[in-house]
This record gives structure tokens, C-alpha cells and sequence, in this order.
């Protein structure tokens, strides 16, 4: 294992060392072991409840340079100042088998100057649905950060109710987050922003130092690779439920797992976030608040950047992630490209779906199923409404006869269209048996997620839809 503490060494006006405080009776539940061998780590660590055991110790090489970042944010369009590392810790970077290094990231480690007259803690429940849904989404080829490992205690902690304290080490390529930037541009701390660009384009964006304007590259990146993130969160049904600029990373990765969600029927402006009473985050706005956030963020590019420049960045936004979305919906129905009769019949599905409030992945992987040589599908008692769907299916069947082969394109479509998503009530599950001391239906479903388009898993629960559509209203409260 090769451990640095690059950041907090290179910025350590920006963080605050903060000593783990363990929860009681913290214990090792969950280990990511593939991902723990990518990233070289100790295999002592994952027995006997040795790594709590080393946590303790101050010394410990995971301990003894934790820090708590400080940053800002626009929380629901409100720019907040008092923003920083709550509850998590930068242990330290430590490289993968590609020779990248990858932050490893402590959460519910305690309280640090940034708490706010929070405890410090992440509930077991919160803690279990990151870890599950950072790596459903990876697994689908979502950008995310990860998960390490999970740990449950016997500590109370106090939010709407009563929970347990539970932590979990998460990785990403690092933890910077739109609200870095943003903090040391409005509090007009030019020598702190400096040092955090030439940070980030020597550690993390190298490409961009060979480029006349840097600066402009570095935001060219981040505005592309939001884009394409966005867009893949829109194709598959996810709603991230809090896109606040602190919840966002310039790697352009899915990071801060609150009140997500993967839609089950399909209800385009469908919010899960139950104090997003405006609907700001709702799904369908998704693509726009990713571009009022990375706006938010080119301001404290302003000094490096013309005006011009700035806006000829931005507006590669919309093309970039209306290319990306279109080309992977067009593929999830079976055509191998996007073009005015692919994305007529795309758009055609999504209104049914949304019309009749049919459910938004079991009816995709259904499609490549189906054979195109018959005038009737089966599906059509899928919807309320047949007519409209024998409509559809008319048009839908001539063209993917005349664009290629039926059995090429279907292989195409299984290939991206999941079997297995991380549903609500599948996640609800797999937390009531956690508190109960059962992590057997947690291991289930990850084996299930991490390999998401598997037809071995159409036989099972994890394909299936809530039996009941009930609204979801989930908290962000960690």
C-alpha cells in the first residue's frame, strides 16, 4: 500500500486534523474485497475486527493525518459559507493497480469544527444505502465514488427518530467538490483558490497543464464530464435528490449519496427528497440545476478566465449531454445510433411510460424479448392503454427490421438494460435486516447489482418492481 497525505499536506490552511471518534462497539460488517486488492490495502485489515482496533490508535497510518476539508456551497440556490467536513475525514491517498491515486474517505467518524452542533454521526441506515447505491451505479457504468467497507455500532443517535451510528470508508479520485472552489472564491482568499488549482492540475488533471489557458481546460473537464454523468443519470432513471455545489465533484462523479432514488414507474418529474418541497431536484430538472451549478462554479474561474472564454465553455454542456443521452437511449431500444426516427420512437416509449405510469426498467429489458416478426406483442398487456402501444409497436418493429439484425440488436439492448436496479424497497429490505443484525440480504443484492444485466437475475426478487407504487418521501439526514 503506498499512503500519502498529499492534500493535507499541500493545503493545510484549507483542513483541520480531527482524530477519528469511533461509535461504541463499532464492528467490520461489509468489505468490498475486490476493490480492496485494486487499491493494494492490507488483507489483515478485514479480519477480526482489526481494522476498528487500528482506528483507535492515533498513530495508526489512517489516523494520524485525518482531516476535515472546509468548503462552501449553494444549498437550493442559497450560497452557504459555513460548510466543511461534518462527519468525514480524509485519511490519506493511496494508489490503485493504474498507478491513480484514490482518496480513502472516513464517514461518521465524529465531529470536527465544521459540524454545525451536529454529533458527527452517520446512521446505519443512510451509511447502507451509500454503500449500496454507489456501487449499483458504478456497476452500471455510472460514474460514483465507492465503497470500502461498512461498520454498525450499538451508539444511539438522534434524527427523525432513534437510529444506530454506523460508518463507512468511501473512495473517490478525490474529494474535491464544486463548493472548494467556490468557498475560496467568495471569501476572497486568492492565495488559498491558487493553491488548490495548482493542486488539482498537478495531481488530478495533468492533461490540462499543456493547454495555453489551464484554468479553461481544468473547467472544459469538469463541464464535460458533469455532462456525460447527468446524462447517464437521466437514461437509467436516477435521481440524486440533492445537487446542491457542495454535493458535487469535479471528477464528475456521483458523490454525496442523501435521498437518491431509481424511479420505478415512470413519473418524469418525480422528487424523493422530502424538503424538496419546490422540486428543484426533481429528475427532469436534474440537467439544468448540473448546468446552474457548474455556472455557480466558473465564477471562481473568473479571474483566470475571459468572459468569453467562460461562456464558450459552458455551452458544451448541452451538446455533449444531449449526444451522450441520445445515443445511449437509442441503444437501450436497439439501434446503433441516434438519429430522427431512433429518438422519434424513444420519446414515443417515454410518453407512454410516463402516460400510463409503467415501470421504467423491467419494460426496457423487456423489449429485446420480443419478436419483431409479430404483428401483436405481448407487451401490449404491459399497458392500459393497448392501442397506443399496438401503435408504437408498429412503427417500432418496421424500423429495427430495416436497421439491422433482430438478434445482434437485442444482445445490443441486454448489454444495456439492467435486469437489477437498487429500487427503494429492495434497499428498505436489506436496511430492516441490517437492524436486525442480518447483512445476509445486503450481500444478495450487491451480488445482484454488480452484475446488473444478468438474465440470471430475472427470476428473482431483485428484478421486481415495489408491489405497491406508494409515493417515496426520503431524508437527507445522515
Amino acid at each position: 500500500m503506498k499512503l500519502t497525505h498529499l492534500y493535507a499536506t499541500e493545503l493545510n490552511e484549507t483542513v483541520t486534523q480531527v482524530y477519528p471518534d469511533l461509535p461504541e462497539d463499532l464492528q467490520l460488517k461489509l468489505v468490498n474485497h475486490p476493490h480492496a486488492r485494486e487499491l493494494s490495502l492490507p488483507q489483515d485489515w478485514w479480519s477480526d475486527n482489526t481494522l476498528v482496533r487500528l482506528l483507535k490508535d492515533t498513530e495508526f497510518c489512517l489516523s494520524r493525518q485525518a482531516v476535515a476539508q472546509k468548503y462552501g456551497g449553494y444549498q437550493f440556490g442559497h450560497w452557504n459559507p459555513l460548510l466543511g467536513d461534518g462527519r468525514g475525514l480524509l485519511l490519506g491517498e493511496v494508489e490503485n493497480q493504474t498507478h491513480q491515486r484514490i482518496d480513502l474517505h472516513l464517514k461518521g467518524a465524529g465531529q470536527t469544527p465544521y459540524s454545525r452542533q451536529g454529533d458527527g454521526r452517520a446512521v446505519l441506515r443512510s451509511t447502507l444505502r451509500e454503500y449500496i447505491g454507489s456501487e449499483a451505479l458504478f456497476h452500471l457504468g455510472i460514474p460514483s465514488s465507492r465503497a470500502l467497507c461498512l461498520f454498525d455500532s450499538t451508539e444511539t443517535v438522534l434524527r427523525e427518530m432513534p437510529e444506530t451510528a454506523a460508518m463507512m470508508i468511501r473512495t473517490a479520485p478525490s474529494h474535491l467538490r464544486f463548493g472548494h472552489f467556490e468557498y475560496y472564491y467568495h471569501s476572497g482568499d486568492s492565495a488559498n483558490l491558487t493553491r488548490l488549482f495548482e493542486h488539482t492540475f498537478i495531481h488530478h488533471f495533468p492533461e490540462v497543464l499543456s493547454q495555453a489557458n489551464p484554468h479553461q481546460a481544468l473547467l472544459k473537464a469538469i463541464v464535460l464530464r458533469t455532462a456525460r454523468m447527468v446524462a447517464l443519470w437521466q437514461a437509467y432513471g436516477f435521481v440524486h435528490g440533492v445537487m446542491n455545489t457542495d454535493n458535487m465533484s469535479v471528477h464528475g462523479i456521483t458523490f454525496d449519496f442523501g435521498p437518491y432514488a431509481f424511479i420505478d414507474n415512470f413519473v418524469s418529474n418525480a422528487v424523493f427528497n422530502h424538503t424538496d418541497h419546490q422540486g428543484r431536484y426533481a429528475f427532469d430538472q436534474q440537467p439544468g440545476v448540473a448546468l446552474w451549478n457548474l455556472n455557480a462554479l466558473a465564477q471562481a474561474f473568473s479571474g483566470y478566465c475571459s468572459t468569453d472564454e467562460l461562456k464558450q465553455t459552458l455551452m458544451l454542456f448541452e451538446p455533449t449531454f444531449m449526444s451522450c443521452y441520445q445515443q445511449l437511449m437509442a441503444t437501450r431500444l436497439g439501434f446503433s445510433e441516434s438519429n430522427e426516427q431512433s429518438l422519434a420512437l424513444v420519446n414515443g416509449f417515454l410518453s407512454m411510460l410516463a402516460n400510463q405510469q409503467r415501470d421504467y426498467h423491467k419494460l426496457f429489458r423487456k423489449l429485446s424479448g420480443q419478436d419483431l416478426h409479430q404483428k401483436e406483442s405481448a407487451m401490449r398487456d404491459d399497458f392500459i392503454d393497448r392501442s397506443e402501444f399496438d401503435s408504437w409497436w408498429q412503427q417500432y418493429r418496421h424500423y429495427r427490421l430495416a436497421s439491422g439484425d433482430p438478434s445482434a440488436q437485442s444482445a445490443l439492448m441486454d448489454s444495456v438494460n439492467p435486469v437489477v436496479v437498487a429500487r427503494t424497497h429492495h434497499l428498505q429490505y436489506a436496511i430492516d435486516a441490517a437492524k436486525e443484525g442480518d447483512y445476509a440480504v445486503t450481500r444478495e443484492l450487491l451480488q445482484a447489482l454488480q452484475s446488473p444485466f444478468d438474465a440470471k437475475w430475472l427470476s428473482t426478487q431483485w428484478a421486481d418492481g415495489p408491489i405497491e407504487e406508494t409515493a417515496v418521501s426520503l431524508s437527507c439526514s445522515s
